[in-house]
């Protein structure tokens, strides 16, 4: 299996924050894919079958999730850059996020 997925989990709540807007962008293209975030806080294939070697960067539209929920953030956008360096790997980008923190690692 190949491709790109990512999901979002609510460090708050405890529970999958639905309704982001992740946008990714290759550094020699711009945006080539975005999805929102389904109700169990994924997006399961952003950028299905293989992915081309390079650089890229997700985008989290976090400041509107935030907003939704009447709740203040520092963070309006989570922009996490990672290299793709084997074309027919899956990388899966998880985001653990608070109005305040975040963090992420390379998932599997």
């Amino acid at each position: 299996m190949s491709g790109l997925s990512t999901h979002v989990l609510d460090a708050v709540t405890g529970k999958p924050a639905a309704g982001i807007r992740v946008a990714l962008f290759r550094a020699t293209d711009g945006e080539i894919a975005a999805a929102d975030t389904n109700t169990d806080g994924r997006v399961p294939e952003l950028l299905p079958g293989p992915i081309d070697a390079g650089n890229y960067r997700l985008s989290f539209d976090t400041g509107s999730y935030f907003e939704t929920l009447g709740t203040e953030t520092f963070y309006p956008e989570v922009s996490i850059s990672f290299v793709v360096d084997d074309p027919d790997a899956h990388y899966h980008v998880p985001l653990l996020l608070s109005p305040f923190a975040y963090s992420t690692y390379r998932g599997s």
